[in-house]
């Protein structure tokens, strides 16, 4: 990513051919993880350092495999509920952390900016691993490897994002992404969760659920419980009745896709969770091939393609 590209902040700090070196360079990790020696000595010596102030065990474990399959050094601290969350105390954490010399912070917050704060606090590459309503890139990025791997491309690919989009860090940063690659997002939700002017990122949006049967891929963000109190909708079951992804709303030659957790019996059916269709195990594999590239392309040389480091050229 360069000089200029020194973190990963969000999807637009992403050309689309960064986003295809680090979907290629995922796809060459993917082969060394059926090896019998699974990791790789790429990044021996340097630190990641994973600042989490939300709770994701998902996020977290995936960067913490990465890093470590790669021989870097890791840290984790955890400051879910601590009073050090924003504003300077949160730069205060970033110059702390400084003193160890880490390449690489990978950071989630529930505030928006958080880890532009810290990119600019630090001389540490920064990742984003989620900040409140806003990014989620390596997300988006796995979402991209995961569609690429199931159907052969991504260019003309058409996804139905299926939720609570107001309240989703993902499906913003999955849109972004999708555009980038040129697939085609539609999001698909009741009007009071969608976002104003969402239309302006590139995704066209429907208030039925009925353009899910002319899609590539069925998207489905999970319904937060929290937002029923605040009368989003009616309630779960007349969400679940207008908006759940049950078998009679997937066609055969869809995939399913969800980013965990997942509400069985709310967004998703189990028996569509559960079904041929669903790549929600092969999402979580990603994850971990994704970051693992990511890292790897934060920390080498801007532009350098996997085939020439001679430890990824996997049989």
């Amino acid at each position: 990513m360069g000089d200029s590209r020194r973190h990963l902040l969000a999807v637009g700090d992403l050309a689309r051919e960064d986003a295809e070196r680090i979907l290629d360079t995922a796809r060459a990790l993917e082969r060394s993880l059926d090896r019998e020696v699974k990791k790789l000595p790429t990044l021996r010596g340097r630190l990641v350092v994973n600042l989490f102030y939300e709770s994701s065990t998902r996020t977290l474990s995936s960067f913490e495999l990465a890093a470590k399959r790669l021989s870097a050094d890791t840290m984790v601290l955890r400051a879910v509920g601590s009073s050090v969350d924003k504003g300077e105390s949160l730069r205060d954490t970033a110059l702390t952390l400084a003193a160890y010399d880490p390449d690489v912070i990978v950071i989630r917050h529930p505030h928006i900016g958080a880890p532009r704060l810290v990119a600019a606090a630090t001389d540490a590459r920064v990742v984003n691993a989620g900040d409140g309503k806003h990014q989620h890139p390596t997300q988006a990025l796995l979402d991209l490897h995961t569609i690429r791997d199931a159907l052969g491309r991504l260019e003309g690919v058409s996804v139905a994002i299926v939720g609570d989009v107001l309240h989703s860090r993902v499906a913003r940063s999955l849109v972004e992404a999708l555009v980038l690659v040129g697939a085609e997002p539609v999001l698909v939700a009741p009007p009071t969760l969608l976002p104003r002017g969402i239309e302006a990122i590139g995704a066209a949006v429907s208030h039925t659920v009925d353009v899910v049967a002319d899609v590539d891929v069925v998207y489905v963000l999970r319904m937060q419980a929290e937002r029923m109190e605040a009368a989003y909708v009616p309630s779960l079951r007349e969400y679940t009745a207008l908006y759940g992804i049950t078998p009679d709303r997937v066609r055969p030659g869809q995939v399913v896709m969800h980013p965990g957790p997942m509400n069985r019996g709310v967004e998703i059916d189990a028996r569509v969770a559960d079904s041929g269709a669903s790549l929600v195990t092969e999402q979580v594999r990603s994850g971990l091939v994704v970051r693992m590239a990511v890292l790897y392309d934060l920390l080498t040389a801007p532009g350098l393609h996997v085939a020439a480091v001679p430890e990824l050229e996997v049989a």
